[in-house]
Order: structure tokens, then C-alpha cells, then sequence
């Protein structure tokens, strides 16, 4: 039996299968975008699909230290609308 890809939250903390967090990605011309399909090239950072998650994130400024640049208010509001999009 085949074990499911795990990721960690990166406002929680918290271990689950990859198919349960939205990811975003950061391509090699330095663009973030979100990744809905899982698929798209480049470094990925996982995020619960709640809120409070989201909060933390961008309380901790944690995907600013993991992609080592500053991300913009653009892409926090990106990710809200799609977290109370669902």
C-alpha cells in the first residue's frame, strides 16, 4: 500500500495529507501565485484551508523567511478569497 504524500502547515504546524492544504508557489522569475492543481514548477508552501492559519502566517511573516522575499498585501488577500471562496 502506498503511503500519501504529508505536508506541514505553515501556520499550524500541523502534518496531513498534501490533497488537504492549499499550496503556493513561488517559479524560478520569482512570481507567487497559488497553486490549486498541485502541479505548478517551483518552491511550494502549504497552508491550511481555515483562517486562523492564514492569520498566523501573516502574523509570523514565515512564507517572507521561506521564499526570502517580501510578499505582498496582493497575495494575502489572493489566499483569503480563496479560503472563504469555499
Amino acid at each position: 500500500m502506498n503511503k500519501l504524500p504529508e505536508r506541514t502547515c505553515m501556520g499550524c504546524n500541523i502534518k496531513k495529507p498534501k490533497k488537504e492544504f492549499i499550496r503556493i508557489v513561488k517559479s524560478k522569475t520569482g512570481e507567487i501565485d497559488i497553486d490549486k492543481t498541485g502541479k505548478m514548477p517551483g518552491r511550494g508552501a502549504y497552508i491550511c484551508d481555515n483562517i486562523e492559519c492564514l492569520e498566523k502566517l501573516i502574523k509570523s511573516k514565515r512564507l517572507e523567511k521561506v521564499f526570502e522575499m517580501k510578499i505582498s498585501d496582493e497575495i494575502y488577500e489572493k489566499l483569503r478569497g480563496v479560503i472563504l471562496d469555499k
